[in-house]
């Protein structure tokens, strides 16, 4: 009656109907689940400021920040059949005269799914420097850092997600200079 190439494609096309349907069922499990009330605490620790030339065409010296800091925060509850992986950054955020807003990522990681989803880490050295465009680090008193994650999922949309705790915290009044 049918041949075999009409049989492997009926076939395929079923299979892959039958695949499309459980990868949509899939993401639309995990749609509802909130995923933003993780506890988290992020606390500075040492605050190093200087000011060093920027080697752009603008040859002004510009503020350079460094901080320590201490994370905690356990993901055990965000991970379920659909999150493939977590990429978890600290971002600091401030405002200066020139502009209103600014956010610099100091820290990252990447877990994956079966890791340890448990952050612990005292005394962590920020990966990336703050470094503004100008001199508006020293003495800033509105500084926060906070915690997010963009959720990876096996099927569905990519999320992101913002630990609802900031630590607020202040630059020093004067430049570290390097033989302290």
């Amino acid at each position: 009656m049918h041949g075999v190439l009409q049989r492997v494609n009926q076939l395929m096309s079923v299979t892959l109907t039958v695949l499309a349907v459980l990868v949509c069922l899939c993401a639309l499990s995990s749609a509802l689940l909130k995923f933003d009330d993780v506890p988290s605490v992020v606390k500075t620790n040492r605050l190093r400021l200087m000011n060093v030339a920027d080697f752009t065409t603008d040859s002004r010296p510009k503020d350079l920040g460094a901080i320590t800091f201490d994370l905690k925060v356990n993901f055990s509850q965000v991970f379920n059949w659909n999150v493939k992986q977590l990429f978890v950054y600290v971002t600091a955020e401030y405002e200066t005269e020139t502009n209103a807003l600014n956010q610099v990522v100091i820290w990252d990681k990447v877990i994956l799914n079966g890791d340890n989803p448990i952050i612990d880490m005292e005394n962590v050295s920020s990966e990336y420097y703050f470094f503004d465009d100008g001199n508006g680090l020293v003495s800033n008193k509105n500084l926060s850092l906070y915690l997010s994650w963009n959720m990876v999922p096996n099927a569905g949309p990519l999320t992101d997600h913002s630990a609802p705790d900031r630590c607020r915290f202040k630059f020093p009044d004067k430049y570290h200079s390097s033989r302290q």
